[in-house]
């Protein structure tokens, strides 16, 4: 990472965690919006939230839903664009093995195609199941409700961690942030598997 952009995010953290509300929250949503729609600005959201909450302990009940609406907005407007361009649009951007295995995806486990991506940070893979949802014309208010509740839940949890564990938690996500996420996920993929266990045993005791 060059100096300017560590000078850069370093200057962001301190705006974030030091402004006034009125101010943050905005910066917030507009980092969120672009992250999530034509940019890439991995965990940026994640560690603002983490900072913020640990800098002032009671903006953990209304802050991370700021970076939770930024991500709505600019989800929305990546659903709206490839759901006027359909899958062909997808190709210009992503693997067509990759858009395969998404349609897959989907097709097999419906909403939790999107909430579970949505609710791991990076680098679990986000904006190619928001492009999917829109080149599938996916419900557009399950879509949202879905993306506000898991982003929600996400930095929800983020801020609340900062809150008890502080230093500890911005130091584990630095270190161990790609192992956190593969244990987190690995758990959400088996809760996943159980439950389509149980209901396929449920659906065979129910024809016999």
């Amino acid at each position: 990472m060059s100096e300017w952009v560590k000078d850069s995010v370093f200057r962001l953290h301190e705006f974030i965690i030091t402004v006034p509300i009125y101010y943050a929250a905005p910066a917030m949503v507009l980092i969120g919006a672009l992250d999530s729609s034509l940019l890439s600005l991995p965990e940026i959201n994640d560690y603002l939230v983490i900072a913020r909450c640990y800098s002032d302990p009671k903006s953990v009940f209304y802050f991370p839903l700021f970076a939770a609406l930024g991500s709505v907005i600019g989800c929305n407007i990546l659903y709206a664009i490839t759901s006027r361009g359909g899958k062909a649009l997808l190709t210009r951007r992503f693997k067509a093995e990759h858009i395969e295995r998404v349609e897959a995806v989907y097709a097999r486990f419906g909403i939790l195609a999107l909430a579970i991506p949505a609710l791991l940070p990076p680098p679990m893979p986000f904006k190619i199941f928001v492009a999917m949802a829109g080149a599938l014309h996916f419900p557009r208010w399950k879509f949202l409700v879905t993306i506000m509740l898991a982003r929600s839940a996400r930095y929800i949890i983020e801020g609340t961690l900062a809150v008890f564990y502080g230093e500890i938690v911005i130091r584990l996500m630095k270190t161990y942030g790609p192992r956190i996420v593969i244990a987190v996920l690995a758990l959400a993929l088996t809760g996943i598997v159980a439950y389509l266990l149980w209901q396929r045993r449920k659906s065979l005791a129910l024809s016999a």
